[in-house]
């Protein structure tokens, strides 16, 4: 395993830029070692943006990705960490399915707004 990645093998590796890094830098989720003005990531860093990754993908904000990686750092760790995942997992699922009742609702009107229009264009005798 190598002992230290650059911002630019990173940026590469995940397809994100180095302003993102830097953010997660700055939001006290990675600590690169300083060489100069050069950043270093460690292994550890570079699983941990991979983490981050799959976290914004599964729809987690950063404050929720900050808390996870927490929870591993302190004890009971990885379990306390995985049980907390379950939990977000959970509400994060609930959210998107009422999500997907609302926009299913939203159709529905829609639908039957665009009935009404062309109910009223055919009463006006306009054909559609």
């Amino acid at each position: 395993m190598r002992e230290y990645y650059t911002i630019t093998e990173l940026t590469r590796e995940f397809g994100i830029s180095t302003r993102t890094l830097r953010f997660y830098e700055d939001e006290g989720l990675i600590h690169p070692v300083r060489r100069g003005r050069t950043r270093l990531y460690r292994p550890s860093d570079r699983h941990l943006v991979r983490q981050i990754l799959r976290g914004r993908r599964l729809g987690f904000s950063i404050n929720e990705i900050r808390e996870i990686i927490q929870v591993y750092k302190t004890p009971p760790g990885e379990v306390g960490q995985l049980h907390l995942m379950i939990d977000k997992i959970e509400e994060k699922r609930q959210s998107l399915r009422q999500k997907r009742r609302d926009l299913e609702d939203t159709l529905q009107e829609l639908d039957q707004a665009e009935e009404a229009c062309v109910e009223r264009l055919a009463e006006l005798g306009v054909k559609t």
